[in-house]
């Protein structure tokens, strides 16, 4: 079986962008800016609906969100992108879970939502040029940790790289 040139670029540039996308979640949990901003073009735009401006400062809002909370998680979806030359567009499907302190006491926000994104490759590094957030539905929940209690050998997450 050969494969064609066109399908070997194809699969070459949506290995790069999931990596981008991939770097957007891992460094939004583990709470590394740097590593959150690599998933942008220095000149890229986000608008979530709470902040609209550009990429640095909104991976600033979303540090600062997320430190505010006492951990989180995104899981990807399904990702389905169309690429065309050196440009993309994509649609991300998310889920993610804050825990966070409210009138003293613990609960779990539940976020799920799409990415609307557009790709672009420069030097050879695919990475988001806009971004725009579509939150699909939310809730929140008391948290119920009994398990965690109970099991006191289980390794329980930190921030940061080592984590």
């Amino acid at each position: 079986m050969t494969i064609s040139e066109s399908v070997l670029e194809q699969l070459v540039a949506e290995r790069g962008i999931r990596q981008a996308i991939n770097r957007y979640m891992r460094g939004q949990d583990r709470l590394l800016p740097e590593l959150q901003m690599s998933a942008f073009h220095e000149d890229a735009w986000v608008d979530c609906g709470l902040f609209a401006g550009p990429a640095a400062e909104f991976v600033g809002f979303a540090q600062g969100f997320l430190g505010d909370c006492d951990g989180s998680q995104h899981l990807i979806g399904q990702v389905d992108i169309e690429v065309s030359g050196d440009t993309a567009q994509g649609e991300v499907y998310f889920l993610a879970q804050h825990r966070i302190t409210e009138d003293g006491e613990k609960k779990d926000l539940f976020v799920a939502g799409r990415y609307q994104d557009q790709y672009q490759c420069r030097d050879g590094r695919w990475a988001i040029i806009q971004r725009k957030e579509i939150v699909d539905w939310a809730r929140t929940d008391a948290a119920a940790d009994s398990f965690l209690a109970q099991q006191p050998s289980l390794h329980l997450a930190r921030r940061g790289v080592d984590g």
